[in-house]
């Protein structure tokens, strides 16, 4: 694989990790299923078959 191809491919994956995973923060929100405050979130990353294990925890403010 190229390094061109590996880069488009890389960035389509965290396109739709992004795209996606707004989506699902919001429609909790506007469902009124997230409480009030902050919310606090975490975004796991694994691979399968492969030794990663990444974890990024935040918090979102809610209106």
């Amino acid at each position: 694989m190229s390094e061109e191809a590996f880069n488009m491919s890389m960035r389509k994956f965290l396109k739709q990790v992004g795209v996606t995973s707004q989506q699902q923060i919001e429609e909790l929100v506007r469902g009124g299923k997230a409480g009030g405050g902050k919310l606090k979130v975490k975004m796991v990353l694994t691979a399968e078959g492969a030794p990663l294990d990444h974890v990024v925890e935040g918090e979102i403010e809610l209106p």
